[in-house]
């Protein structure tokens, strides 16, 4: 399960999409989770499907990969469809005692399903073909206008790139602890949600120590080089437009209104 979490990952690859400029991808990001939630209807989640399709062809992310991410909201993705299925009023199509299964709720449960999967998806596509440092940089300039408002926008990026960088580290530190508590004779699978619970202390405990220590080392190698925040720095590589970041930037426009179409005539 801590294998299955690809937010957060880069996959090295020579891809068109690797190529754009990240705040390309951070649009085309933002456009896509929009159109998720501007469709309303099955047709509709068909057209999100082919662009989905048609991205991650483009990204060369082998597809297995790409899924593998689904299974760390397995449990969240069930509690969802159920939760609508049961308790979503409508016309009856099957009940049992207190249990009710609606026409609606069927509906409204595969468009919650797939509007989930569409987001971790889209998201991971993103984090999959930039790195950490172009993310930061996209960021950074994109939230630019804010900083006239006396926000600190480099502060704000670096923390969050420096957390997108923690989550594999802290992912595979969380698979190191649990297989040595494991050795030890732990058992994290048996037992009811209480048990459960019980048994992740001795993983815990360990982790957040682990954490707070990476993250002091990190604090303390910022400040040996004479790291003082986002005034007058400059970049190595500046972020620069090129004629397939304005290509997909049309390729996005298309698609949204596409998306706004579909929802303004019903389909």
């Amino acid at each position: 399960m801590i294998r299955d979490i690809t937010l957060g990952q880069y996959y090295p690859a020579n891809s068109i999409l690797h190529r754009l400029d990240a705040r390309t991808k951070f649009i085309g990001t933002m456009v896509f989770v929009v159109s998720v939630f501007v469709f309303h209807s099955f047709f509709g989640y068909g057209v999100a499907t082919l662009f989905l399709a048609a991205m991650i062809v483009l990204s060369k992310v082998p597809v297995k990969f790409m899924f593998k991410g689904l299974r760390s909201i397995i449990f969240i993705l069930m509690i969802t469809v159920v939760f609508n299925i049961f308790l979503t009023p409508g016309e009856i199509l099957w009940h049992w005692g207190i249990l009710k299964v609606t026409r609606e709720g069927l509906v409204v449960a595969g468009k919650m399903a797939i509007r989930l999967t569409y987001l971790v998806i889209g998201s991971s596509l993103m984090t999959l073909t930039t790195t950490p440092n172009q993310l930061t940089d996209g960021l950074e300039s994109l939230m630019k206008p804010l900083s006239y408002l006396k926000v600190p926008v480099h502060e704000i990026a670096m923390m969050m790139s420096i957390a997108l960088r923690f989550i594999p580290i802290l992912l595979e530190e969380t698979d190191k602890i649990m297989k040595a508590q494991i050795a030890r004779g732990a058992d994290f699978e048996s037992g009811n949600i209480i048990q459960k619970a019980k048994a992740l202390v001795p993983l815990l405990v360990p982790l957040f120590v682990s954490a707070f220590r990476r993250a002091n080392d990190l604090a303390m190698a910022m400040e040996a080089r004479c790291y003082h925040g986002g005034g007058g720095r400059t970049q190595m590589k500046p972020l620069k437009y090129k004629g397939r970041d304005y290509l997909a930037f049309l390729i996005l426009a298309a698609y949204l209104a596409v998306g706004i179409v579909f929802r303004v005539v019903g389909l």
